[in-house]
């Protein structure tokens, strides 16, 4: 018992008598604090005192496209420790290629009765893929949150980094160095971050006085693969440098580099998009702007707690800074 109590306390952040006080039903405890150590008690495998057992933990989705990219994971941890803080049970749901898709995930999360919904990244930022399940969420009124540019009408809370603010931070990197040949690695056309940056690129050249050519931007699926062969065909053209709207795309253009028995950055200069883990363990350590993931992922749980506790003030989008993080892959342009 008093092992018990100890877990449960380190894990909610209380003291043993808080959590001995909640397992008595004793009064002097906050509903917040005492929900906490009931869904700690869920997390670390302990049962329920008999008199509590038919209240259910509060659970809440969270729903990822995918683990591959280190990004979801620390958005997932985030999110994750977050929500037990307030006495939610998070219920992870990752899409898999040709397993349970979004919506088939939505129908399982509305049979478990779920208290809200986070996708932290999904279809929700793709304008041509399929979105009744969002409405669905919304006719039932569930509480959602989304982490990342999504579609206009679907009239969820939003959290995102301001993707204009990172395209920016990195093309008038690679500028000053002396970059004057600069390629795009984006997302299919119908992804909203991926509009968003390349406004903003070809914002940041003109106002250089230059412009994008439209073969200087290469689209791609999210993967390390997708960018190897994005950044190949910008090869192709001469250019010297490349943003990458993720970190893995990142790496696949310093792949397609390699394969040309050409060097990064001798040669030509990558920068990256999150910031995800082990970036700086690369070769050479990856130069990329960085998302603020504890600060977005903290965010998030506030705009669904509020909704909750019934308060739905802000229904619009929270944009956050993006911080540039030079490393060893970018550099002046050989010659």
């Amino acid at each position: 018992m008093t092992r018990r109590l100890a877990q449960v306390a380190k894990k909610v952040g209380v003291s043993e008598a808080t959590v001995s006080r909640v397992l008595n039903g004793k009064p002097g405890v906050s509903d917040t604090t005492r929900q906490a150590v009931l869904t700690a008690l869920d997390v670390l495998g302990y049962e329920r005192p008999t008199q509590l057992r038919g209240e259910r933990a509060r659970l809440v989705g969270l729903v990822l496209p995918e683990l591959q990219n280190p990004i979801f994971p620390a958005f997932a941890e985030v999110i994750g420790g977050a929500l037990a803080q307030q006495g939610l049970t998070p219920v992870l749901c990752t899409q898999t290629k040709g397993g349970v898709s979004e919506a088939d995930y939505v129908e399982l999360l509305l049979q478990q009765q779920v208290s809200g919904v986070v996708f932290a990244g999904g279809l929700f930022a793709q304008a041509d893929a399929p979105h009744d399940h969002y409405r669905q969420l919304a006719e039932r009124d569930i509480p959602v949150v989304l982490v990342n540019a999504s579609i206009e009408g679907l009239d969820f809370p939003c959290v995102s980094c301001d993707d204009a603010v990172a395209v920016e931070q990195a093309w008038r990197h690679l500028a000053s160095l002396g970059h004057e040949r600069i390629g795009l690695v984006l997302g299919p056309s119908d992804h909203v971050p991926s509009r968003r940056k390349l406004v903003a690129a070809r914002a940041v050249a003109e106002a250089a006085g230059g412009k994008l050519p439209d073969e200087f931007v290469a689209r791609s699926m999210f993967s390390l693969e997708g960018g190897q062969a994005a950044a190949a065909r910008l090869l192709d053209l001469g250019v010297t440098g490349v943003v990458c709207a993720s970190d893995p795309l990142a790496l696949g253009a310093i792949r397609a580099v390699r394969r040309r028995g050409l060097s990064v950055p001798r040669d030509v200069s990558v920068v990256g998009f999150d910031d995800s883990a082990f970036m700086n363990c690369t070769e050479p350590p990856l130069s990329t702007v960085r998302q603020p993931i504890e600060a977005m992922g903290r965010a998030a749980v506030e705009l669904l707690c509020a909704q909750l506790q019934g308060t739905r003030s802000h229904h619009g989008e929270l944009l956050f800074e993006p911080e540039l993080v030079l490393r060893g892959s970018t550099a002046p342009p050989a010659g």
